[in-house]
């Protein structure tokens, strides 16, 4: 059984299965993925996450701000993140993080928001889901600070190595998507070869990065089967053995999640 340890499933292009979210993950579970991690991005999709987690037996979700979602000058208030946290299907915070590549200027209001949702994984034990671009020191920086007990995992990873290793000596998982794929990608592979097998995730980011042979479609969760089978051929491992082993890690990392097995 594979995860799809990063999905947003209320904002998929369902035009390939003729407009039903139910026919999308029926096919993903066609294709040996047995469950789902929907992430919040914002304070408007909380309600809409939770509601597909109650909704599919085999969809848990996360619940946070996306640093590109903050408002400016306002990060969200910890009572209401706390609020929203405390839902049985609620397994993850986040996506929570920094993103200088797009808003370089936002990096003060992205960092109190960072820092809120490291502040509420204190609290409440949960882990969290990490976006970092262009901003790797301040990352890192945010992250031993808070020192987690739970950490979490830095999600559709695309740094070097030496970001990789600072990241896994705090006890944070890697998430590699579809972007592992690409030509241009050799510096990233080179990574997913030696991130430890115990501390690997795998995800499709949809509906974004689709892998190739998809690129230029939107993403879907039946395609992180694609993504899991280049990653094991790339480590040389069994296809079968590198799912329960990355189907372990999501169990390992996310203990309240509802996953069959």
């Amino acid at each position: 059984m594979l995860v799809d340890s990063h999905c947003h499933l209320d904002r998929l292009d369902l035009a390939a299965h003729g407009g039903s979210l139910d026919a999308a993950l029926e096919a993903a579970r066609s294709k040996g993925v047995g469950h789902f991690l929907c992430i919040g991005v914002s304070a408007d999709n909380a309600a809409a996450v939770k509601q597909l987690a109650e909704r599919y037996a085999d969809v848990d979700c996360s619940v946070g701000i996306h640093p590109l979602d903050v408002a400016p000058g306002k990060p969200p208030a910890l009572e209401w993140l706390l609020r929203e946290l405390d839902h049985p299907r609620v397994v993850a915070i986040g996506e929570t993080g920094l993103d200088y590549h797009y808003e370089p200027e936002a990096a003060e209001v992205q960092q109190a928001s960072f820092r809120l949702h490291l502040e509420a994984a204190q609290i409440t034990g949960k882990p969290v889901v990490v976006h970092t671009r262009g901003a790797r020191a301040d990352t890192l920086a945010l992250l031993r600070e808070a020192q987690l007990a739970s950490a979490g995992v830095l999600h559709c990873f695309t740094e070097d190595w030496d970001m990789a290793k600072a990241a896994l000596d705090l006890g944070f998982y890697i998430s590699l998507s579809g972007i592992v794929t690409f030509r241009n990608a050799e510096a990233l592979r080179e990574v997913a070869r030696q991130v430890p097998a115990d501390r690997l995730l795998v995800e499709t980011d949809s509906p974004y990065l689709a892998p190739i042979p998809h690129r230029g479609k939107p993403n879907l969760p039946e395609y992180v089967r694609e993504v899991a089978e280049f990653l094991a051929q790339l480590r040389g491992e069994p296809m079968e053995r590198f799912a329960e082993q990355t189907t372990a890690n999501f169990k390992r990392l996310f203990p309240q999640a509802h996953v069959a097995g």
